[in-house]
């Protein structure tokens, strides 16, 4: 984080007089990190519930969606409201839900109860999903255009550190402390053991609630820099003439990101079951989620590496890179046995890596003053995440390996947009970023 911010305005100036953004990226990165925690946590909270509640595969990736249905909700709500209050206000407002939403987790493991952990989760994603929005288009806009994939990328790197952090949360928290999580995989747990590992989520959402609160406090006391007016909504005159819809790059991102994020949420949601299986890794809960810390490692490690690729290389060109490797990463983990299949999936999560924030990044460029309303767009998009039920499905009915067929055609859907898919069509000027006064 950048240090003291209370009267003091988070964007300095360089000694020529250029504004300095960095402070307000740290401070902004610490928002990518709690988000990317607190989402990542699900992945060991499914496994969890699934014993919980004696769940199916189908059933238990049925919570995923209903989280992901909360960007699917907030995402054009929240670009409404940056509008009429600000992006800091609006980044305080989001933390806040978030606070609510992991107090409620609190009282659904004391019921517990199946239907309050879904409102729970569905009101800490509608919060996400206001972060989203305000935070991904403020990082790609607050610098130079030239530089916006790998400042994205960087900061998403961050993101990522929060969900590594998060494996280790949740493993020795959650899953460490419960006897399902202990135990081996398809072990028929007693009513009254499954009511004891119910209250294992207790603590560490208590944790995460007085973080987000911390958080919004920091946030509100904070002097963020202004956007400019190239990514401000336009007015009814400017927006005269102008269409979303005319931009290629834009559209084909929308889908980008749907499909990516299916395929990003299938792999973390069912790793765990998908190890433990006796023709793959044969290991128990609590040890699949060390493995899976690889999985999201192997993101963290990528984005920082790729945020440095981007500034010799054309963004584009990594992406497409990134995307036949996980695409052959995926068709290993559906067809091989054994541990070499666990492998497989776990470079899925390095190939993934730099594929949100260079597909979001590639969409809003050339938007000019629709930036805000694309990336709401795009933010919605990430409801692509609530299709994981099909993945779980076809785990039902033929076997948890063949739910990755789901995420191999994901990445070919990248492939085709890093290749032709992000250029760009009736782009518009953008304009420098100012600072606050």
């Amino acid at each position: 984080m950048a240090g003291p911010v209370g009267s003091s305005h988070v964007a300095a100036m360089h000694p020529g007089g250029r504004p300095s953004y960095g402070p307000a990226l740290a401070l902004l990165a610490s928002l990518f990190f709690m988000w990317g925690f607190i989402t990542v946590i699900n992945n060991t909270l499914l496994p969890h519930l699934r014993s919980v509640f004696d769940l199916n595969y189908t059933q238990t990736t049925l919570i995923e969606s209903t989280w992901f249905v909360g960007y699917l909700v907030a995402s054009i709500p929240a670009a409404k409201l940056i509008e009429r209050i600000g992006y800091q206000k609006a980044l305080v407002i989001g933390l806040v839900i978030m606070t609510i939403g992991s107090a409620a987790m609190i009282l659904a493991a004391s019921l517990p109860s199946y239907g309050v952990t879904l409102a729970a989760l569905f009101t800490v994603s509608c919060g996400i999903a206001l972060l989203q929005v305000a935070a991904n288009p403020y990082v790609a806009v607050i610098g130079p255009p030239e530089t916006a994939e790998s400042r994205l990328t960087l900061v998403q790197a961050f993101n990522t550190t929060g969900d590594v952090l998060a494996i280790v949360f949740g493993r020795y928290l959650i899953l460490g402390r419960t006897t399902a999580g202990t135990s081996a995989e398809g072990t028929q747990l007693t009513y009254a053991q499954r009511m004891a590992d119910a209250q294992a989520t207790e603590l560490p959402y208590l944790i995460v609630a007085i973080v987000l609160a911390i958080l919004a406090v920091v946030i509100a006391r904070a002097h963020l820099p202004a956007l400019g007016a190239s990514t401000q909504r336009a007015n009814a005159e400017e927006r005269r003439g102008l269409s979303l819809w005319k931009h290629r790059n834009l559209v084909l991102g929308c889908f980008g990101i749907f499909l990516y994020v299916l395929a990003e949420i299938g792999v973390g949601n069912l790793f765990i079951n998908f190890a433990s299986q006796p023709n793959i890794a044969n290991i128990t809960h609590e040890q699949a989620a060390y493995y899976l810390t690889f999985v999201w490692g192997g993101m963290m490690v990528g984005r920082f590496a790729g945020a440095y690729i981007m500034k010799y290389i054309a963004p584009e060109k990594v992406l497409a890179v990134f995307a036949l490797g996980a695409l052959v990463s995926a068709l290993a983990a559906t067809f091989l046995q054994g541990p070499g299949a666990m492998y497989a999936l776990i470079a899925v999560g390095l190939f993934h890596s730099i594929m949100f924030p260079t597909i979001f990044a590639l969409a809003i460029r050339g938007l000019g003053p629709l930036t805000e309303e694309g990336s709401g767009l795009l933010i919605m998009s990430i409801a692509g995440g609530a299709l994981v039920f099909i993945q779980g499905n076809i785990a039902d009915r033929y076997g948890i390996q063949w739910g990755f067929i789901v995420t191999a055609l994901c990445e070919l859907y990248v492939l085709f947009y890093a290749v032709w898919g992000c250029k760009p069509t009736n782009a518009l000027p953008p304009v420098e970023p100012r600072p606050v006064d």
